[in-house]
């Protein structure tokens, strides 16, 4: 019985391997498991999360601070422990040497000179003091306001900045897809053709037997297959890689993968679209708000500060002894108004102006240039489309020479050399229209990614 069920256990095992080494990844399957398990993009998220944490330390200055000071301390020095008894209210006139002058002032020898020994030599007094003390800034010159939008924005530059990693990533996991997509097509011209040279390869064993051929019409055969093989083999070696990569972006293992049609559709999105959408000019937008809070920073120097405080305690040589007796509050405000610093702070306010300026032609470029790289892009993508059309038609013209030029051959009216030849020109017509077709998906994706990522 043991036995039975360690056999269906196997069985049940090897089938469920058997189940997931058949499932091929998809492309849409692939671009979710890289939003979330991707570590660039996770370190990113990390960043959103410090920024926003960043505006809230900001926000949280409009609501001050309260804190509990304990104070332990000994001294013999007479300030301090003159100190200590006023404030734990035990101060008796005998601090002031009031028995030394009585005593004096009663054998008739009043003294007013002499410096009191208990006064200016007191016993070592302990001082233990418990204080609650709370500030606010009432008004700063909307200088915490200004700082408060600062975070904010570097918070939303954090969230684009997670948005361009995310569309870069997804950019690199769809084109990756798409190179698969042009391997395995690649191979699968390449295997037809090494079918036919196979096949020319017996055809020529065969015509050297009846002495219509002659052994350097096999070498060049021969060659010419080797070369093919090494092909195959480098694009093969090529799969493997990109498998690596793949395993990379989405940090699992990732060994097949169901690879996408080579050619995609022309996206439907107007220029307008794409410089609303797209991140740079977001992030170049935000960058602004944030010189603008600046400006509002600097000028905020120009603006009284107004705070208040308040604070309650007691005190006593000993630890929270007779606490409520010696209980004692303070509170109040402070008006700070800076009436001149030497012109630093007008150099401060123009400074910022001028960043913001230079940070608004900086905007501006990045419209421009995101409007041109579109045009450059669309122009690349409708060149593309011309040399694709044109170069399917080449094929169909070199795969009809081809089979021409080896029934030409078989009639002893053509070399093998002449074969070869025309089979390199159909080899090389069939990599430059796949590699062709790649170089227009590749500029359709990064059209794409300008558009933050958008498809339509």
């Amino acid at each position: 019985m043991k036995l039975l069920f360690t056999s269906i256990f196997i069985a049940l095992l090897l089938n469920n391997s058997l189940l997931n080494a058949s499932e091929s990844m998809k492309l849409e399957e692939a671009i979710e498991i890289l939003k979330s398990q991707n570590l660039e993009i996770k370190s990113a998220q990390i960043e959103i999360e410090t920024a926003l944490q960043d505006a809230k330390s900001a926000s949280g200055n409009h609501y001050g601070k309260l804190d509990f000071i304990q104070d332990f301390v000994s001294s013999d020095d007479a300030g301090n422990v003159f100190g200590f008894k006023l404030s734990s209210r035990e101060a008796t006139f005998g601090d002031f040497g009031a028995k030394e002058f009585m005593d004096n002032y009663m054998a008739g020898t009043p003294d007013y000179t002499t410096p009191p020994h208990d006064l200016n030599y007191p016993d070592s007094r302990n001082y233990f003091q418990s204080k609650l003390k709370y500030e606010v800034p009432l008004f700063t010159g909307f200088k915490i306001s200004s700082y408060e939008n600062i975070m904010e924005s570097v918070a939303k530059i954090k969230k684009l900045e997670k948005s361009q990693m995310v569309n870069e990533k997804i950019y690199e996991t769809r084109k990756s897809f798409y190179d698969m997509a042009l391997l395995e097509e690649s191979i699968s011209n390449l295997g037809v053709i090494l079918k036919n040279i196979n096949t020319l390869e017996t055809m020529t064993n065969e015509m050297i037997e009846v002495g219509y051929a002659k052994k350097i019409d096999l070498l060049e055969v021969k060659a010419k297959k080797g070369n093919v093989e090494r092909l195959i083999s480098q694009m093969k070696s090529n799969e493997e890689l990109l498998y690596h990569y793949i395993s990379f972006l989405l940090n699992q293992r990732v060994t097949s993968i169901k690879t996408p049609s080579l050619e995609i559709q022309m996206p439907s999105f107007s220029n307008s679209e794409i410089l609303a959408n797209n991140l740079d000019i977001q992030k170049a937008n935000s960058g602004l708000e944030v010189k603008k809070s600046l400006i509002d920073v600097a000028q905020s120097s120009y603006y009284p500060m107004v705070g208040a405080f308040a604070e309650v305690s007691t005190a006593d040589d000993k630890f929270l002894d007779e606490a409520n007796e010696h209980q004692s509050y303070t509170f109040g405000a402070r008006l700070t108004f800076n009436i001149f610093n030497g012109g630093i702070d007008g150099a401060n306010v123009e400074k910022s102006r001028l960043e913001y300026i230079k940070t608004k032609t900086q905007v501006a470029l990045a419209n421009s240039g995101i409007e041109l790289q579109t045009q450059k892009i669309r122009t690349e993508i409708q060149s593309y489309n011309n040399d694709i059309e044109s170069l399917k038609k080449e094929l169909i013209l070199a795969d009809e020479i081809y089979s021409n030029y080896e029934t030409r051959y078989k009639e002893k009216l053509s070399s093998m050399s002449d074969v070869v030849i025309k089979q390199s020109e159909q080899i090389q017509k069939i990599l430059q229209l796949q590699q062709t077709v790649n170089k227009r998906n590749e500029r359709i994706f990064a059209l794409e990614k300008l558009a933050n990522g958008e498809q339509k």
